[in-house]
């Protein structure tokens, strides 16, 4: 039988404790735990999940991508709510009012959605809606009427982020009744990508700052790394220190994970578009609607990428 060193031409190396530089297919024998371990890496990458029922472009988004809402878009404005099982969509309950260029948060199970329009010939919304995974109620309404803007965090604790035209700073909190005024965002913007929680909250790209990250801290933004792709119309998931922001117009694929701190690349979605939604996290992202160039329903999955130390035999 060949061994280990005929194979790949270099012997096993013996760490009484696992090695923190291991490199991508390295094999070592702990001789602590006397287990056979290798290093394994694997790459960021989106897989196509179910269409959306009704294809359809600036909509919004909130759960997890085994969990996931889609609601309101257009054209024309819809009130249509769909909900993802990991697999596919099947009809939720429809919105009150029917719109598109609004924000979303929460859960499949504990949904808002605030904010939007109507038609462009009408008064921007400022209704907010509360899902509870049938049936959508009034909740309260924004301060400030508004399109075009962003959501975070939760149905109990939301955050209404920018948007307008044009462009405003304005921050709103929402704590399951009413919202109130939180700290501006250093640049006005809208058309961007809004992430993580009230209280660390993450604002990036968009009309007005198309490479510009803010943080939010529960009183105020600051800044964060620049997007390496500069866009508007992008789609975010996930935390303020865990993010993930993807497509975008110009229409991109492109997508970057931030660390708290810095984006790098991940991997591409496979159709480029804009105006779409996201949700999840950055490990297990969604993706889905936009345009591309026409509306579209499909639906991305994403996977993180990631390294594992694997144990092969124990003796």
């Amino acid at each position: 039988m060949p061994t280990y060193k005929e194979i790949k031409g270099t012997t096993i190396q013996s760490f009484a404790t696992d090695p923190s530089n291991a490199i991508d297919g390295q094999v070592w024998y702990n001789t602590t735990s006397n287990e056979l371990k290798n290093k394994r890496v694997t790459q960021s990458g989106w897989a196509s999940g179910g269409n959306l029922a009704t294809a359809r472009y600036s909509l919004a988004g909130a759960g997890i991508q085994t969990a996931g809402l889609a609601f309101g878009g257009g054209p024309p404005a819809t009130a249509a709510t769909e909900e993802y099982d990991g697999t596919s969509w099947t009809a939720g309950g429809n919105l009150a009012t029917a719109r598109f260029y609004l924000a979303g948060a929460g859960t499949q199970t504990a949904g808002i959605a605030f904010g939007g329009r109507t038609h462009p010939l009408e008064p921007v919304k400022n209704e907010t809606e509360e899902y509870d995974g049938s049936a959508w109620t009034a909740g309260g309404n924004l301060g400030t009427a508004r399109y075009k803007l962003a959501g975070a965090g939760t149905q109990t604790a939301g955050l209404a982020i920018g948007g307008g035209m044009p462009s405003t700073a304005v921050t709103e909190e929402y704590d399951g009744t009413s919202w109130t005024a939180g700290g501006n965002l250093a640049t006005a913007r809208r058309q961007f990508a809004g992430a993580g929680t009230q209280t660390a909250g993450l604002a990036s790209g968009g009309v007005g700052a198309p490479t510009a990250t803010e943080e939010y801290d529960g009183t105020s933004w600051t800044a964060g790394g620049s997007l390496t792709t500069g866009r508007r119309s992008l789609a975010g998931a996930g935390t303020q220190t865990a993010g993930l922001a993807f497509g975008g117009v110009p229409p991109t694929a492109a997508t970057e994970e931030y660390d708290g701190t810095s984006w790098t690349a991940g991997g591409n979605l496979a159709t480029a578009r804009g105006e779409l939604a996201g949700a999840g996290t950055q490990t297990a992202g969604l993706a889905f609607g936009g345009i591309s160039p026409s509306v579209t329903g499909a639906t991305e999955e994403y996977t993180g990428g990631g390294s594992a130390t694997l144990t092969i035999s124990t003796s």
